[in-house]
């Protein structure tokens, strides 16, 4: 007691303790994460010359799309395609900002027109787009249904924003162009062409043994050509995959589980507040209530031919008789039973045709007025018709069928064969026989069916097949998570890829990932896995665990680049045979002796080769490729001239001109110039963007929200 109100004596001394403690805790956080300034960070997904992409924006777009494209593709595929998309926006916008384009009402318009073009809405009787319909349209949008109207307004501002885009690029594109001069040009690279001899001295005549490049050469040669390899930032990992899988005593209880269904059993039914016998495997009558109930796989219940049953163990249970059952088995990952519950001699396939007949609440019916007894009874009065009269069939199916896909055909559905059409369906036109009309009842309201054709009958059976998972369980799972803890704290405290030696682990390694990577190589997609590798709190020789959708990852960062030039142990796979290829070239050119072609052939062991009508525009030599440096050398001379050595893409060259034939002059280059124009204009819109982007200064920090 006296502990307690000293206590309460000094609870104001307390509360402020407390305070000033929470406060300390708060400020230590707020200067850890750069200033109250940086909290904005947290709100902005990119800035692109100075204009904030907002987060929470962007996700919406994300999700967005992610929407439309039925979640077939992944977040961080979506985040690239939006930011793709973004990207391009901002950039522009700015551009056309800076222009001051404006888009007129007259623009808009006819944009509107072109999306619109054959709505029957907007449409006159003539089928011609009507403008005032639109404004009637857009003018009961605003009076009843602001929401709508809303829309309408967000769907033409984007058309504004459309039609700014294509002045711009029809402004971009009306400045680029080509001169006559440059037309001519081009005719010439074209149409001008030499015959010429040469010697080629290949690379490979000097072994590289003879050339050393050092890691200063590399370096220098990466300083002067820095727009070459240029490197953005990466993370390099290694990592132990741990999955989880049963165990054999997991398999086994499998096996046991599904063993035991097979005889009656007695339970508790709180229900009826009494033991209760259910039915086992073996003496059910309803498989598809006993499989949904105690199978992890459902009940087909479609009659199956032998080539539709697939798996080592298809052809003995394809001949188990009526009633007798096969295993148990295991079979891609479960423990299986499988009995055959019917035989049959069946067709393996069927023409038919059929009338659908909704009714409202059917699956199809949302347009119906009919009631399900108004319409079967239509579909009762079609069948007497047809069966009295089968050239009706036809007729009565366009006059009432509601499967538009066929009716304008009579109804004909083709060839099927088991397992293509809906059960009720299926079973009428497999277990009648040609020639026969019903009405069979499905989801989709009431069909009128006539079997037209079958094809000859073979033996088909019924299979119902109890499943059980072969799953591990949760022992197995706990004993795993102990495992991987335990690795993961070795792991962090000694070496890495000795700790998983001693454990038989296999260490897998990934080299330079990016920030923003999906995929890690050997493990799929471990976006978590990369986002920790950039955290900025991530240290190289730190050690994590993450969950995957299978078990664990246990990965380790070891290293880390940043953003700037390649090292010189980057760049040297492919600095390395550039820099021995000139250090060749100098040493080819020092060998080289002779005053004629035919005498520098025979003091290096080659032979003098001949390449005739040779152009700029495709400058290639026989036996060498493509030699535009060479070619462009010779272009130059006059006959009979020599060239000096010239360093190629193959070899040292020593060329000779022979003769040259200059194309015929043209009155006018107009063609040429219109050609070389229409080239240039196609790849302006995007080489403009590229251009831009190059220049714009971007803040990319996707790789901390995705």
């Amino acid at each position: 007691m006296a502990v307690l109100n000293k206590i309460r004596q000094r609870s104001v001394f307390l509360i402020i303790i407390i305070a000033l403690a929470l406060f300390s805790f708060v400020l230590a956080d707020v200067i850890k994460s750069g200033g109250i300034s940086s909290q904005n960070s947290q709100n902005v997904i990119a800035t692109v010359n100075g204009t904030e992409i907002d987060r929470e924006d962007f996700a919406r777009e994300v999700e967005a799309f992610e929407r439309n494209m039925g979640n077939n593709i992944s977040t961080t595929q979506a985040v690239n395609r939006v930011w793709d998309q973004k990207l391009r926006q901002v950039i522009l916008e700015e551009e056309v900002e800076k222009l001051g384009i404006r888009a007129g009402e007259a623009q808009v318009t006819n944009l509107v027109k072109t999306q619109m073009a054959g709505n029957p809405n907007f449409s006159n009787e003539v089928g011609m787009f009507d403008e005032n319909k639109l404004r009637e349209y857009v003018a009961n949008l605003k009076a009843t249904s602001p929401e709508a109207y809303a829309q309408w307004q967000d769907f033409t501002t984007n058309l504004a924003k459309t039609a700014k885009m294509n002045t711009y690029y029809n402004m971009v594109s009306v400045g680029v162009g080509a001169t006559l001069l440059e037309g001519e040009q081009v005719y010439k690279l074209q149409n001008d062409n030499i015959n010429m001899k040469f010697v080629q001295v290949p690379y490979s005549s000097i072994p590289d043994t003879e050339v050393e490049v050092s890691k200063s050469d590399i370096k220098s040669y990466i300083q002067k050509h820095s727009s070459k390899y240029k490197t953005e930032a990466s993370r390099s990992l290694q990592y132990v995959i741990f999955n989880e899988t049963a165990s054999a005593e997991d398999e086994k209880e499998a096996k046991e589980k599904i063993a035991a269904l097979r005889s009656e059993r007695v339970e508790y039914n709180a229900a009826i507040g009494a033991n209760d016998t259910l039915p086992g495997f073996d003496t059910t009558s309803d498989y598809a209530e006993f499989l949904g109930t105690n199978s992890d796989l459902p009940y087909d219940g479609r009659y199956k031919f032998r080539n539709d049953l697939k798996g080592d163990n298809a052809e003995a249970i394809f001949n188990l008789n009526e009633g007798e059952t096969f295993g148990p088995y295991k079979e891609n990952g479960y423990w299986k039973l499988s009995k055959v519950v019917e035989t049959s001699v069946i067709p393996d396939s069927v023409k038919a045709s059929h009338i659908l007949i909704t009714y409202k609440g059917a699956q199809l019916g949302a347009t119906a007025n009919r009631t399900k007894a108004e319409a079967k009874a239509l579909a009762d009065s079609i069948s007497k018709v047809v069966k009295g009269d089968s050239e009706k069939f036809a007729e009565m199916a366009s006059e009432y069928s509601a499967d538009t896909s066929n009716n304008m055909r009579g109804g004909d559905l083709g060839y099927f064969s088991p397992g293509m059409m809906i059960p009720e369906f299926e079973n009428y036109v497999f277990e009648n026989k040609t020639g026969d009309v019903g009405v069979v009842e499905t989801g989709l309201g009431y069909h009128v069916i006539a079997i037209n054709e079958q094809t000859e009958a073979a033996r088909a059976v019924k299979v119902a097949t109890l499943a059980r998972e072969i799953q591990a369980s949760e022992a197995t799972m706990n004993s795993l998570f102990n495992e991987v803890t335990k690795f993961e704290i070795s792991a962090s405290e000694d070496d890495f890829s000795e700790v998983a030696k001693k454990e038989n682990y296999e260490v897998r390694t990934v080299k330079d990932v990016q920030a923003l990577d999906e995929n890690i190589p050997g493990a799929g997609a471990q976006r978590r896995v990369v986002q920790w590798a950039f955290d900025e709190e991530a240290e190289v020789g730190d050690v994590r665990r993450f969950d995957t959708n299978n078990g664990y990852i246990v990965a380790q960062l070891t290293s880390k680049k940043e953003k700037g030039l390649m090292s010189v142990e980057e760049a040297a796979a492919q600095v390395t045979p550039i820099l021995k290829k000139q250090k060749k070239a100098e040493l080819i050119k020092e060998r080289i002796k002779g005053s004629s072609l035919q005498e520098i052939a025979n003091n290096q062991g080659v032979s003098v080769q001949t390449a005739d009508a040779v152009n700029l525009n495709s400058p290639t030599l026989p036996g060498a490729g493509s030699e535009p440096e060479v070619v462009g050398a010779v272009f130059s001379l006059k006959a009979g001239e020599v060239t000096q050595p010239i360093a190629g893409e193959k070899g040292v060259y020593v060329a000779e001109l022979v003769s040259k034939f200059e194309a015929p002059a043209m009155d006018s280059y107009k063609s040429y110039a219109q050609q070389e124009s229409a080239a240039r204009r196609a790849q302006a819109a995007m080489r403009v963007f590229e251009a831009l982007e190059k220049k714009a200064e971007i803040e990319d920090n996707r790789g901390k929200f995705y």
